[in-house]
């Protein structure tokens, strides 16, 4: 039986926070990924997606082995011999535009707060890639095939963005997996690059269950948009609820519905319709309903403070208020944290605390993420 141990949500090519390579995608390369396992167990499968490719994704060949330390060229090395990834048992195999496979199971005891680096090879021309633009960890191409090798030389290209790959699972057997749901606060915006200080990454830690990061940056409730995915209450399905031995979600988004119409005129934030205190509601009991329908434990978040920050106005102010009393008092989640109340500034309940504030007066800082995995990790 196995559990999801590590996610990231897809995301369609873009331009992005940073310069990536989604738009350009692949061909005749190799590209190696390092993710964070938040489950143990002996065997390794991963999940790779092409929800937003047009035609066809070839994935000439896999392998899964452990990351050496490094920074640079030496990120990209290897500390064990890699394994070789199968796919129905071929060593190659064909995603269909918009269509995402689960590879087979391969023999690699890992433990959970290990990482695993997963390495693709890929011949053909890939078109534009599905990707997920905010890892704040390094990932590394270089030209041909390298997926045995383990120096780290070949790789010579790097970004911060992972790409076609949405999920890793391990044989654990758990069932009590926590799925975290939002944006950019949940996909890790002002933590440490490189260092896994995610509120997901600390909670994992704090609790010992799996924990499932589900943000992605700029991500909206009601709508759907260019860089910042799809909205809320239509990628629930894809991005948690398809994920194996979930038992939790932790819902904590909403912010940018409120905010993105105080911004400047960016032109990822326009059309930037002002949204109701009812929309957003009815949003969440969307969220709710749908978790629920599979059997989950729903906890709602209240929106952290952000005063000061360029999402801050007169009427995102109201918004805020009047969503974050709904949250505590409604009753409609099973369990309700105020993240809000925990992270906000003394004598200033409408700003983050400076010691939780990464500067922009809107993310956390490596701290702050510990204060937010300490809350939620209480109620689980």
């Amino acid at each position: 039986m196995f559990t999801t141990a590590w996610t990231a949500s897809p995301q369609s090519p873009s331009i992005g926070f940073t310069p990536n390579w989604s738009q350009e995608g692949f061909w005749r390369q190799s590209l190696r990924q390092v993710v964070r396992l938040s489950a143990g167990g002996d065997r390794v499968r991963i999940r790779l997606s092409n929800a937003y490719g047009t035609s066809p994704l070839r994935i000439a060949g896999a392998t899964l082995a452990r990351p050496a330390a490094g920074v640079g060229a030496a990120g990209a090395a290897l500390r064990s011999e890699p394994v070789r990834l199968a796919f129905g048992g071929a060593a190659s195999v064909e995603i269909p535009a918009r269509g995402e496979i689960v590879g087979d199971a391969a023999e690699l005891a890992v433990a959970a707060g290990e990482s695993v680096t997963v390495t693709l090879h890929l011949d053909a021309v890939t078109g534009p890639a599905t990707f997920h633009a905010q890892a704040f960890t390094t990932s590394y191409r270089g030209a041909g095939d390298l997926l045995a090798e383990t120096g780290g030389a070949g790789f010579d290209e790097a970004t911060e963005s992972w790409y076609f790959l949405s999920g890793v699972d391990v044989s654990a057997g758990r069932t009590d997996g926590v799925a975290l749901f939002g944006d950019s606060i949940t996909d890790g915006f002002g933590s440490t690059p490189g260092a896994n200080r995610r509120w997901s990454d600390a909670l994992a830690a704090r609790t010992g269950r799996p924990v499932l990061n589900a943000g992605i940056g700029g991500n909206l409730l009601l709508n759907d948009s260019a860089w910042y995915g799809e909205k809320g209450v239509h990628r629930l399905e894809r991005d948690v609820l398809g994920m194996a031995g979930v038992d939790t979600l932790v819902v904590l988004l909403g912010l940018n519905d409120i905010g993105f119409s105080e911004g400047a005129a960016e032109p990822t934030y326009r059309p930037a319709p002002l949204v109701e205190v009812r929309e957003l509601i009815a949003g969440h009991r969307e969220l709710i309903r749908q978790a629920r329908g599979r059997g989950l434990r729903v906890v709602g978040a209240t929106l952290l403070p952000f005063g000061g920050s360029d999402h801050w106005g007169e009427r995102a102010a109201k918004v805020s208020h009047e969503f974050n009393e709904w949250v505590r008092r409604s009753g409609e989640y099973d369990v309700v944290v105020d993240l809000h109340g925990a992270l906000g500034g003394a004598g200033e309940v409408d700003a983050l605390c400076p010691a939780y504030d990464f500067g922009d007066h809107l993310h956390p800082n490596d701290l702050g993420y510990e204060v937010m995995a300490d809350v939620v990790g209480s109620v689980l």
